[in-house]
């Protein structure tokens, strides 16, 4: 990973126009080759970002970021303040908690509960940047990317669009839909799943689990 300080500016061109004037910013290049420009603010989310695949065309002054959809990030250095690669080595992926482990194991025995007609490919199905939890087929044999949470927040959201980038990309698979499936949905992140064209599905962990409601009594 490339770790970059600067002052600098960046402008994007693609669906829209936007302009970053200068500023103080950490530009970071992961080994995938995905750019992200980032303020010190703003949590996790970067300013500007562009995922694999792109190309990345470095010049003294200026660096181009081109996407295969012809959108482009240009990052314009006014001062570099500070430039340095980390080698990070393989990451063994995000663990899961017992419950959001248990939920995905219950799911891919039964693909169903998330939507009638659909089944299972596999599940933990690999890409570039890590496993998707469940990778099915639904009832017109479409591909389906399912992302599983115990609790849906914009995280989630964004890590499933993030494996879509990469599914899209394998060609046997064909045209590749999303559904994210939680126990808990925050609104934020349904209204962005919804956005970006995938299916939202809560699901009840003692149901599939096929606890009956008398069985919780305390007495």
């Amino acid at each position: 990973m490339r770790l970059v300080i600067a002052r600098c500016s960046v402008d994007y061109v693609g669906r829209l126009t936007a302009h970053l004037p200068e500023a103080v910013r950490l530009i970071m290049v992961k080994a995938d080759g995905c750019v992200a420009v980032h303020a010190d603010g703003g949590a996790y989310k970067p300013l500007n970002w562009m995922n694999a695949p792109n190309t990345v065309t470095y010049g003294d002054q200026t660096w181009v970021v081109t996407n295969p959809k012809g959108e482009t990030i240009t990052i314009t250095l006014h001062e570099v303040l500070s430039d340095s690669d980390h080698h990070l080595g393989e990451d063994p992926g995000l663990r899961k908690d017992g419950v959001e482990a248990h939920l995905q194991e219950l799911l891919a025995a039964s693909p169903q509960a998330i939507e009638d007609g659909m089944v299972l490919v596999r599940r933990e199905y690999p890409t570039a940047i890590g496993p998707i939890d469940l990778l099915c087929r639904d009832a017109d044999g479409r591909a389906v990317a399912v992302e599983v949470k115990r609790r849906g927040e914009i995280d989630g959201v964004e890590q499933l669009s993030r494996y879509l980038d990469r599914l899209r990309l394998d060609s046997s698979l064909g045209e590749v839909r999303g559904v994210f499936v939680a126990q808990q949905v925050k609104p934020q992140a349904k209204l962005l799943a919804e956005s970006r064209g995938f299916r939202v599905v809560q699901v009840d962990y003692d149901e599939l689990r096929g606890v009956r409601p008398d069985e919780l009594r305390l007495f």
